[in-house]
């Protein structure tokens, strides 16, 4: 027998306003961005609509084609999934194929001017998985692997939704109710509308004088390209290792080298990155050392300065419009996909359970987004605290000798190891590994390595 069809309408508690302001059968969603929180809200929508009998209609916006290499089907992101979410996402019944996801690390290697040292995963669970976002750099000769974000966008239609290929140009209101316009001149009317365009999208510009109280998040230029190597010259060089750099460069906040079948993926993240600051790090003797003999860094594949996130977004939704993934609020520096589903399947379960007014997205959808503000407010701290340490020569001595010291160690005290995978990874949120920071074991360690250290300067 059929379960019965649940319609919010059937609840006499709702006052009117949120009666109206409610999904129903019929209802029409509309999705601007099929990037991760696009794709990832579309499918949650659509699943939880499916079971509690819902009939709803979503359409995707998304002009790119992420079946093409570069820059058409570019998203502008190195393309980490740590293994935290690939386990969040398998209890969801999401299960990434190998084909997706390219190449397992299983370690990091730390390099600093003082050495460097090769970490293992403290925990055996704790990998990341390379991902491409698009299908490869512009001069990619063989496709080998399946696009993250294409993969995501398959499964979001597999669901129900449907893609349109056009380009947002107008969004504005009918009778309450947000009307959308593309570049073709077509023109619907939706009962919702989730945005997921990332902070580069000139979308953002058109919800500038709507008057909804949305405020675009604060940004930084970062830099990443892509260089061709080969796999056989990747396994030599680089391994199954994300190389990372802590280097004294002033603007220079994280930086690392990340092995991606063919290719070597260069991220930089910091204080507005430009090309001075790009040339200093790229002939930095360490990253010289980890790159092949005869590599030069102006022979790059694709390249790109893209803006990210690095102040959530004021008011991230209005009534029957939410704002999810990198325009909404993401993870400082780290982990961007885990945040954008996060965001995404907090504002799907708003909308489905609760209703799509101001006030549902305020008490339901925001907590998700405070939660995520909140955390980045400690990386902000620990990332003070890293910037201390890259500074001095006796810092990055200690912090080398014990992390060199802890190899030898089991997981669970590996203090040092733990706490820098975490940070360069994304693996934990940042408050944990703030915490982990003030362990008597992490701070004896470190505070005598650095009184070590400091002896031989």
């Amino acid at each position: 027998m059929d379960s019965p069809r649940i319609s919010y309408n059937d609840f006499p508690e709702q006052d009117e306003k949120r009666k109206r302001l409610v999904l129903d059968n019929g209802s029409k969603i509309a999705v601007v961005g099929s990037g991760p929180a696009g794709s990832f809200f579309s499918y949650y929508l659509l699943d939880m609509a499916e079971r509690l009998g819902l009939d709803i209609y979503v359409d995707i916006y998304e002009p790119r084609d992420f079946s093409h290499t570069a820059p058409k089907g570019c998203n502008m992101c190195g393309g980490i999934v740590s293994e935290t979410l690939v386990q969040t996402l398998a209890a969801d019944g999401i299960n990434l194929p190998p084909t997706v996801v390219q190449r397992g690390i299983d370690s990091y290697y730390m390099h600093m001017d003082v050495g460097d040292v090769r970490i293992e995963t403290p925990l055996k669970e704790k990998r990341i998985g390379a991902v491409t976002r698009g299908s490869g750099p512009r001069d990619i000769k063989e496709i080998k692997w399946e696009s993250f974000d294409g993969y995501l966008q398959k499964l979001a239609t597999a669901k129900g939704a449907n893609l349109i290929n056009e380009r947002v140009t107008t969004v504005s209101f009918n009778q309450g109710r947000p009307r959308i316009k593309t570049r073709h001149g077509s023109s619907r009317t939706y009962d919702m509308l989730a945005v997921a365009v990332g902070v580069n999208s000139p979308v953002l510009n058109l919800f500038n004088g709507l008057d909804i109280g949305y405020h675009s998040p604060e940004t930084t230029k970062t830099f990443i390209c892509e260089y061709y190597l080969g796999s056989e010259t990747i396994e030599k060089y680089l391994g199954s290792s994300m190389h990372v750099f802590l280097l004294n460069i002033p603007r220079l906040e994280f930086a690392a080298i990340i092995p991606k079948g063919d290719y070597a993926t260069v991220c930089m993240l910091g204080e507005n990155i430009d090309d001075d600051l790009v040339k200093a790090f790229l002939d930095s003797p360490e990253v010289r050392a980890t790159m092949p003999l005869g590599w030069q860094a102006e022979k790059r594949s694709c390249w790109c300065f893209p803006r990210i996130n690095v102040k959530g977004a004021q008011q991230p939704y209005s009534d029957r419009i939410v704002f999810i993934g990198d325009c909404g609020v993401t993870r400082l520096y780290k982990d961007g996909i885990g945040a954008a589903y996060r965001t995404a399947k907090a504002a799907a379960s708003t909308a489905i359970f609760q209703g799509i007014s101001i006030d549902d997205f305020r008490q339901y959808y925001m907590p998700a987004c405070k939660t995520i503000n909140s955390d980045n407010a400690i990386g902000k701290l620990s990332f003070f605290f890293t910037s201390q340490i890259q500074k001095y020569r006796f810092a990055r001595r200690g912090l080398l000798k014990m992390t060199i010291e802890e190899q030898d160690l089991k997981g669970s005290k590996r203090c040092m190891s733990t706490v820098l995978w975490d940070m360069f990874t994304g693996s934990a949120p940042y408050r944990d590994i703030f915490l982990s920071t003030l362990h008597p074991a992490f701070l004896s360690g470190f505070l005598k390595n650095i009184a070590s250290s400091l002896g031989r300067e």
